[in-house]
């Protein structure tokens, strides 16, 4: 591989309110390679790039592409300099089609400057075809699922010739097929001389797909190795600071009475014929397919979207459960799989957000009290690890983890000051862009709450985490359960079978 450096980012240095995001990192990729960049939450990753693609000004250093120095102050800038960045957070216009998102910025023209249609159109069209994806490019963004919208982003960057590619966790809600199209692609471009950053949490990709690794730590450089120099265990030391105790493979906690029963639930082309209970101290995987209908369902139970059929009991109690308000008045919380658009209030407050799904335990006579309000927010802040310079800080200004946290702080707090008899938690894709350090933790909350009494409801698309975490997995395709296993007999390949359709039984395993 060449040694040629296509990309330079020396001493960069980057202050927020009360918080060194970036401490003197210097940062370098050759010319067709896969440099990996890999930290936990808050590590500086994010803002490192940030800084590269010219949404973040830094405060000291310099940047070098092709060997010359460049000032990128703006996203045209970067574009300008050969420079193309995919966030972990979407950056699409909801309301705009999928060529148009693509081509944004760089709409190709006709005469007297209107807008050529038929190019773009085609255009989009061969570059989602370039990584397999299967979307038309008069499809609206905002009808699109977040991992199509993921697509979306991927073919936009690769649409630029780009010197440099970053992709900023491209795969947490690709399948299988998308992330092995996704891989080829990234060989082709490392064939065609492209540098590319990869930032992901999932350290097997890490394996899989790079040259070399740099790991932050709280915004310093901890280091950088050739990926035949490195293991598992000694980048999550570097990620950490420390060992990462190993969690225990063990049932979660003594299963209980039925909390929740959900009888024929049915909408019309969506979901159908869903059946299966959920017990106290119990944690209930869900796993299939992207588009399998996993999210509709627990939309469905939650409230947020409408059944067409079906019956949902609570403690062998049917209930209405027509919206979230009267979801969250009987005790079940729903932590969405967009923690930005849908979890959170992202201008208010971290200590407003945790007590929101439940005011009026923080409320007298109208008016919030506001020493219980910090009291609850600073409890949660300690037990979950939330790192932040103060409780009064804006959500937006924090990172991807620790937004997640807050959203689970939310629901903890409802779930414990609500008088409801189930409490009923449904975490969907829980993990989705978490550092190991921080999924650790998720996962020992949940087990935590099983233990003390709760069903737990875990949407997920890794497969390891479904088999690790939960008591009964449920497989479906294509709206329907698929089939039904125990523990003791689930692996990966019972799952793939039966999300793809592979085995001829759908039937209870």
């Amino acid at each position: 591989m060449a040694t040629e450096l296509v990309l330079e980012m020396r001493h960069i240095t980057k202050d927020y309110p009360g918080v060194r995001a970036l401490d003197d990192v210097s940062f370098e990729l050759r010319r067709g390679e896969v440099h990996a960049l890999v930290g936990e939450n808050g590590a500086g990753k994010s803002t490192l790039m940030k800084v590269l693609a010219g949404a973040v000004a830094k405060d000291a250093g310099e940047t070098l592409v092709g060997g010359e120095p460049v000032e990128i102050t703006s996203p045209h800038d970067a574009m300008d300099a050969g420079v193309s960045v995919i966030y972990q957070e979407f950056n699409l216009v909801p309301y705009l089609s999928v060529a148009e998102n693509i081509y944004l910025g760089r709409e190709p023209k006709l005469p007297f400057g209107f807008i050529d249609w038929r190019s773009m159109r085609s255009g989009a069209a061969e570059a989602l075809a370039r990584i397999g994806a299967s979307i038309s490019p008069r499809a609206v963004i905002s009808d699109l699922s977040v991992a199509e919208q993921q697509m979306v982003e991927i073919a936009r960057a690769l649409s630029v010739d780009a010197r440099v590619i970053v992709m900023d966790e491209p795969s947490a809600t690709l399948t299988e097929h998308e992330l092995k199209s996704l891989f080829g692609q990234i060989e082709s471009l490392k064939d065609a001389g492209v540098g590319i950053v990869y930032i992901s949490h999932r350290l097997e990709e890490i394996f899989q797909i790079a040259d070399r690794v740099t790991v932050l730590r709280d915004g310093h450089r901890i280091g950088t190795e050739d990926i035949e120099n490195v293991d598992h265990r000694s980048i999550v030391r570097m990620m950490v600071g420390r060992e990462l105790r190993e969690r225990p493979e063990a049932a979660t906690a003594a299963v209980g009475d039925v909390l929740l029963q959900v009888e024929g639930l049915r909408r019309a082309g969506v979901l159908e014929d869903i059946s299966f209970e959920l017990h106290a101290g119990e944690i209930l995987g869900i796993a299939g397919l992207v588009g399998a209908g996993r999210t509709e369902l627990a939309r469905a139970i939650f409230g947020a979207d409408r059944r067409d059929a079906g019956r949902i009991l609570l403690n062998g109690e049917e209930v209405p459960l027509a919206s979230p308000a009267e979801a969250i008045r009987r005790g079940i919380g729903f932590v969405t799989e967009d923690r930005q658009l849908q979890g959170l209030v992202l201008e208010m407050a971290l200590k407003e957000n945790v007590t929101l799904a439940n005011l009026g335990a923080i409320t007298t006579g109208g008016f919030i009290r506001r020493r219980a309000e910090d009291e609850a927010a600073t409890d949660f802040v300690a037990d979950l690890d939330i790192r932040t310079p103060s409780i009064n800080q804006r959500t937006l200004n924090l990172s991807g983890g620790n937004q997640q946290k807050v959203v689970l702080a939310k629901w903890l707090f409802a779930a414990a000051h609500h008088d409801a008899r189930a409490r009923i938690l449904i975490f969907d894709e829980p993990t989705r862009g978490i550092d190991v350090g921080s999924k650790a933790e998720i996962h020992d909350i949940m087990r935590r709450l099983v233990r003390d009494g709760a069903g737990v409801i875990m949407i997920s698309s890794e497969l390891p985490e479904i088999l690790q975490m939960s008591d009964r997995i449920l497989v479906m395709r294509e709206g329907r359960i698929a089939g039904e296993l125990a523990r003791q007999e689930a692996t990966q390949e019972r799952i793939m079978m039966l999300a793809t359709g592979a085995t001829e039984s759908t039937a209870t395993l």
